[in-house]
């Protein structure tokens, strides 16, 4: 059984030819290899770092199991889809609210698993039907309008829960980071989040030597005198060590609130699987639901023992593109050294020290970068705003999923939200588009552009 873990030397195993590519199934010297292993690490620091520290999470568990995550997908796939699978920020927005009801870290894994088992048999169903069931279900009015919410949902996270707590180092944190990404290229504008993550860390310190104790709300909202940047547990942690496990709880609320992640993670699979397809010249369409079940398993493993859900990380396709370098070996080597990390606890204290004014300085640009993505998927689309059966469902899902508008049931059980927007939006959108008059329907749902997904054989369907 080819399992993926077998590399030809690419040429002489030192540099790629002018113009030439290391395919996934080749590898430059095992030094090399080591080298550029730690590049993806690098590149995926930022968001792994900071997105179980929104959460609520143990960083440490997440780097360990994002290097579990990454290992499970290359054996799903073979070996074919060079991917580093880290923390998801889509379920920053969705742990938040879950807190926000009084749900713990039990709470939140145990929603994120069951988005897991959901992307896990959506992964099925591509492998079964075609990618098409895909985009007929959510085409890009829906998965747009999703993806904004999700993100948008989370202003008011950082509005009133980071920025307060040292906004002078947020503001600072803000301009460095939001001119890291603009001014910076290559390697050095993919990490840029976390360039201004180590900023706001360092003007945090000075800060405390400068001026001293800040007078205002602590991560629990609690107004006192304290240290910007607390090192305490720093020097208490050990340098080896298990990070710590728990098992999942699972709550009805919490699960609905979870749930409409699927459809930002099935967008994320995809544009992946396409984006690597295209640079390396091999056409990946027949991987599709393989990736997106080995990413719902990756993510089940991980929360099971209280990890976060993993997604496949867009920062590593763009040191692919920089270096050329497709090889799965690279891969491999970055979970090795992902585990490692994981096994210090002095390093998650580290992370886990990191300020909440730093944190308020990020997000602002995180967040409202997650949520434009949303945005940039109807430019991709060409989608229509100026017919009404694409606005409708949009406009009011996004105004609910942001504003947290609530539907309730009854004494236990209401909607609200993340959860309400998303059931507006896709429900609205098929809704009114069975009712909706011919000419407002002349986009089918099954289009060309969707169609590169399926077998050569397959022709798309007209609604």
């Amino acid at each position: 059984m080819d399992l993926g873990v077998r590399w030809k030397l690419h040429g002489d195993g030192r540099t790629p030819a002018p113009g030439a590519v290391v395919r996934p199934d080749e590898r430059l010297s095992w030094p090399r290899t080591f080298g550029l292993g730690a590049q993806h690490v690098v590149a995926m620091f930022g968001a792994s770092f900071v997105a179980p520290v929104l959460m609520g999470l143990d960083p440490n568990l997440a780097i360990m199991m994002s290097g579990v995550a990454t290992v499970v997908f290359l054996l799903s796939t073979r070996g074919r889809v060079p991917s580093y699978l880290g923390c998801s920020l889509s379920f920053v927005g969705v742990a938040a609210v879950i807190r926000a009801q009084g749900g713990t870290s039990a709470t939140v894994t145990g929603a994120c698993f069951v988005v897991g088992v959901a992307l896990f048999l959506a992964g099925l169903a591509v492998q079964r039907f075609g990618a098409r069931i895909i985009h007929a279900a959510m085409p890009p009015i829906v998965t747009g309008a999703v993806v904004m919410l999700i993100g948008f949902n989370l202003a008011p996270v950082t509005a009133s829960t980071y920025w307060p707590q040292d906004q002078w180092t947020a503001l600072l944190t803000m301009l460095v980071t939001g001119a890291a990404v603009v001014c910076l290229r290559g390697f050095w504008s993919r990490i840029a989040i976390f360039l201004g993550l180590l900023f706001g860390y360092a003007a945090s310190w000075a800060f405390d030597r400068i001026f001293g104790r800040i007078h205002a709300a602590d991560a629990s909202g609690k107004v006192t005198d304290h240290w910007r940047l607390d090192l305490s547990g720093v020097g208490k942690a050990d340098w080896i060590g298990l990070p710590s496990f728990h098992g999942p709880s699972f709550q009805w609320s919490a699960i609905l609130v979870a749930l409409p992640v699927v459809i930002a993670l099935v967008a994320e699979n995809a544009g992946h699987v396409k984006a690597v397809g295209e640079m390396t010249g091999d056409p990946l369409d027949d991987e599709l639901g393989t990736a997106i079940s080995a990413d719902g398993a990756a993510s089940m493993l991980s929360t099971a023992v209280g990890g976060p859900p993993n997604t496949t990380y867009s920062e590593n396709i763009g040191v692919m593109a920089a270096t050329r370098v497709y090889s799965t070996a690279a891969y491999w080597a970055a979970a090795g050294f992902a585990l490692l990390f994981g096994l210090c606890p002095k390093f998650g204290a580290v992370v886990a020290a990191i300020p909440g004014g730093v944190l308020g300085g990020i997000t602002v640009i995180l967040y409202g970068m997650i949520g434009l993505l949303g945005a940039q998927i109807w430019l991709n689309a060409r989608v229509d705003l100026r017919n009404p059966l694409n606005l409708v469902p949009a406009a009011a899902g996004i105004i609910i999923g942001i504003g947290g508008v609530t539907l309730k049931f009854t004494d236990n059980f209401s909607l609200n939200g993340i959860a309400l927007g998303t059931i507006v939006v896709i429900t609205g959108y098929h809704a009114l588009r069975a009712m909706a008059p011919a000419h407002l329907r002349q986009e089918p749902l099954l289009d060309s552009g969707t169609s590169a997904y399926d077998g050569p054989g397959d022709q798309p369907a007209s609604s």
